[in-house]
């Protein structure tokens, strides 16, 4: 697995791919604690990251998030993380993710992202879920699929389904 660590699993997606869902069903199956990019950020900041985004600007919230990644790739495992959906767009973070665990993309479509998303109190929904997620995904993708070492296509299976199989790329996966 690409030198990354067996007690560390990093869940990368769009905002409503089921990061967090998925991330503690995956908790409850292999005992491994689960942290959240949100409540780092909040834990980091003081505030939330929709307070954040609307206080301090953008650059002060992706900053949060590459400090929340800092925290998931140094924190003692084992655990899983829910990383920010754009902790991908920094070159630097790319890397350190990349490199940092065993990386799941987990992977919607975007209109099933913006129906999930639809009501919610998420902070870079600004406009219409149907129009804000492709924006945000846009150049994305190969970003996403650098990063991982699994692609889970979400709206295929079931969060308990999605962490069963991330099990078994984790416990399958040999070392280069």
């Amino acid at each position: 697995m690409r030198g990354a660590s067996h007690d560390r699993v990093l869940l990368i997606g769009m905002m409503g791919a089921g990061k967090t869902t998925i991330g503690r069903e995956l908790s409850n199956l292999l005992g491994w604690r689960y942290l959240d990019n949100d409540e780092l950020v909040a834990r980091v900041a003081g505030k939330d990251t929709r307070r954040v985004l609307a206080e301090d600007g953008i650059e002060t919230l992706r900053r949060l998030e590459s400090a929340a990644l800092t925290i998931a790739l140094t924190d003692g495992g084992p655990l899983i993380a829910g990383c920010a959906a754009g902790v991908v767009t920094d070159p630097l973070d790319l890397r350190r993710l990349h490199d940092g665990g065993y990386v799941v993309w987990l992977r919607a479509d975007l209109t099933l992202l913006a129906r999930r998303i639809t009501g919610t109190d998420r902070p870079w929904l600004t406009g219409s879920p149907e129009s804000v997620v492709p924006a945000l995904y846009a150049g994305r993708e190969a970003l996403y699929t650098t990063a991982c070492s699994l692609v889970i296509d979400v709206d295929r299976t079931t969060p308990e389904q999605a962490a069963l199989d991330i099990v078994r790329g984790l416990t399958g996966v040999r070392a280069e």
